[in-house]
């Protein structure tokens, strides 16, 4: 089918964090509310805090967008790593709110060129987070000025992914039908399986070194799994050109 519009997921597939939410980040927030953590507990707490992130399982088109889900997935990690006391709570405030700010992540180095490319494929670009961060200062901060016809953030929405109305209000920012459009992201639940749900298609971002576990199975619903956005010009532009014949 031929591609007018791809959508980005942006934490974890745009950008990861810096120093100040790895390990010695959140040991460096937690001395400063008076705690001691354990950094080498620090993979096993993010692993344990992820269900946190999905929402419930009576909700599976997605929850309202709520600040609280995120600062209880940031308390978890604390807490896994050992951190306790009177303020917890207020340690895991002081990390969301910082969440938003753009100096503490990095851009993957695959992200400017791939952008660039569909771009002069004449395709719109678009972006649709979960996260509260400006993105109109993302863009700025990353020097992607140019590249973006379109953002959609969860906080400013009202629902968070895999909602569908999310999706429909990017797709109607970029003016195009649900099914020449591609979601591009890290999540299965969130970017894949609610990308399909409203109609788009879409690709699984896996970073890992490892094959995705569910690779076949995602092959089988026509969702390809890239290792890295180097990969996504060529894909896109040989499916337009499918589509097109």
């Amino acid at each position: 089918m031929p591609t007018q519009a791809v959508f980005f997921d942006v934490d974890f597939t745009l950008i990861h964090p810096g120093p100040t939410f790895r390990s010695e980040g959140y040991r460096r927030f937690a001395e400063r509310h008076g705690m001691t953590v354990d950094e080498s507990a620090f993979d096993a707490a993010v692993e344990s805090a992820a269900f946190l992130l999905n929402g419930p399982d009576d909700t599976p088109d997605g929850a309202a967008y709520d600040a609280e889900i995120f600062v209880a997935y940031t308390r978890h990690i604390i807490e896994g790593m050992g951190g306790r006391g009177l303020n917890l709570d207020a340690c895991a405030r002081e990390i969301y709110a910082e969440w938003a700010a753009c100096q503490h992540f990095e851009l993957y180095d695959d992200v400017p060129a791939a952008l660039g490319e569909l771009t002069a494929l004449g395709i719109r670009l678009g972006l649709i987070s979960n996260s509260h961060r400006c993105l109109v200062s993302f863009q700025s901060h990353f020097e992607l000025d140019g590249l973006i016809s379109a953002v959609v953030s969860s906080s400013e929405h009202g629902f968070m992914k895999p909602h569908p109305s999310i999706f429909a209000a990017a797709l109607q920012l970029v003016d195009s039908p649900p099914g020449d459009a591609v979601m591009v992201g890290d999540s299965m639940r969130q970017d894949v399986d609610g990308a399909l749900r409203a109609g788009m298609r879409a690709v699984l971002l896996h970073r890992g070194e490892q094959r995705h576990p569910q690779t076949d199975e995602l092959s089988a619903r026509g969702v390809p799994v890239i290792r890295s956005l180097r990969e996504l010009p060529a894909l896109v532009a040989s499916a337009t050109r499918q589509g097109s014949s």
